[in-house]
């Protein structure tokens, strides 16, 4: 079972997974970077440029899913370091360092906790300008106009970009932009809207584009989470009032389709669906 909540860490999500007996959950990458814990070991994962399938045998995970370009700054490791990697945090860290975050998790009332009460007094909310970056990347803004918003020429952008999110601001573009597109089609937002909404050329675009990324089409990854997933992080807010639980079972559309803002996942859908006719 897989379930999801927000952090107190701005930004962040709280996640924890256990065996089902089904298939392992491929993570899809998102941008981000977690702290995980399973069965006694800290590991960090780093930024995905590919789906990723846990291997090994079925465990308990509990994880803190960082906003996007934060983990560096907490990890003291550059993100490009890290791509595509699950590493011990052991091999990051003093070991002294180690023990002291693990016996705080086992000491937590649950490891999910344990991990965010330990994050929580070291590190540093996300730079106002790293967030305009993910921000205006997310909602599909092209990387030149971006750069030039907040005054980096594209050498210096790219430099950070690797630093912050483990690649290049073009390539986080495209993950911010497949987030996009499943957060809405995971809302029921038929997949030609989804394409044009989310900034692809067309329909055939975004199937070739998330094929690229995750070895699936949006079909199969969208019929993979309805079998999976039992919990989401889904806030609706209304007049700037939080309307849902941070936490619901599934994402029932006609509660939410009249609602000024929609987060699915931690994604932020703009605009009310309603007048979208969607």
């Amino acid at each position: 079972m897989y379930a999801e909540r927000p952090s107190r860490l701005p930004g962040a999500v709280l996640w924890t997974a256990t065996p089902t007996g089904r298939e392992p959950r491929a993570v899809l990458p998102d941008g981000c970077m977690d702290l995980l814990w399973s069965e006694g070991r800290l590991l960090v994962a780093g930024p995905d440029t590919r789906a990723h399938v846990p291997d090994g045998p079925p465990a308990a995970w509990a994880g803190l899913r960082f906003f996007p370009g934060t983990a560096p700054g907490f990890l003291g490791v550059p993100a490009h370091e890290l791509r595509d990697r699950r590493v011990d945090l052991a091999d990051l860290w003093p070991a002294a360092r180690v023990r002291r975050l693990r016996a705080a998790v086992r000491a937590a009332a649950d490891p999910a906790t344990g991990l965010e009460e330990a994050v929580l007094p070291a590190a540093a909310p996300p730079d106002p300008a790293l967030r305009r970056l993910v921000t205006a990347l997310g909602a599909g803004r092209p990387v030149g106009a971006v750069a030039d918003e907040l005054g980096l020429d594209a050498r210096r952008l790219h430099r950070t970009a690797l630093a912050r999110f483990g690649y290049g601001p073009k390539t986080l573009a495209r993950v911010l932009r497949l987030q996009r597109a499943l957060a809405l089609a995971r809302a029921g937002v038929p997949l030609a809207g989804t394409a044009v909404r989310a900034g692809y050329a067309d329909q055939a675009h975004l199937t070739r584009d998330v094929r690229a990324l995750t070895g699936r089409t949006p079909s199969e990854l969208l019929g993979e989470r309805r079998e999976q997933v039992d919990a989401v992080a889904v806030r609706v807010v209304d007049d700037g009032v939080p309307l849902a639980p941070e936490g619901v079972p599934g994402l029932e559309l006609p509660v939410v389709t009249a609602a000024d803002e929609l987060f699915v996942d931690g994604v932020h859908l703009t605009g009310r669906l309603a007048a979208q006719g969607e």
